[in-house]
């Protein structure tokens, strides 16, 4: 059977309740969904989609780094939009760091966020 191990790369954000950045069972890692917020103080960032889009996927790059993966080890990926009208700028960051090899990917609008997020992405990546 195979190891969970627990992931909590020094980069990254506190978390913002009782879970982990991430898991690692196998040759899978599993990451929990990262919002736009500030590894420096844990604020939510202030901007439109496309910043928060940023700084979510900065978070999600620094667990990726912490593993040694890239965005093109990620097999899947969920976006949680609290507005499906700010997809496309969404997409527009997203595409910036997804650039080949793509994940499979669902997107979601969502009543609410935490903290008052406009997106929320979480990613399944392999090693």
């Amino acid at each position: 059977m195979a190891t969970k191990t627990v992931i909590k790369p020094a980069k990254s954000p506190t978390a913002v309740g009782p879970y982990n950045h991430a898991v690692r069972v196998g040759d899978l890692l599993f990451c929990a969904g990262q919002i736009p917020i500030s590894p420096a103080d844990g604020s939510l960032i202030a901007g439109d989609i496309t910043a928060q889009t940023e700084r979510v996927l900065e978070n999600v790059k620094a667990i990726l780094d912490d593993q040694k993966l890239t965005f093109s080890s990620v097999v899947k990926s969920t976006v949680f939009l609290t507005d499906l009208a700010n997809f496309a700028g969404m997409n527009e960051v997203y595409a910036k760091y997804f650039t080949d090899n793509f994940p499979a990917r669902s997107t979601i609008q969502v009543a609410g966020l935490p903290k008052g997020a406009s997106v929320e992405i979480e990613v399944v990546a392999h090693f």
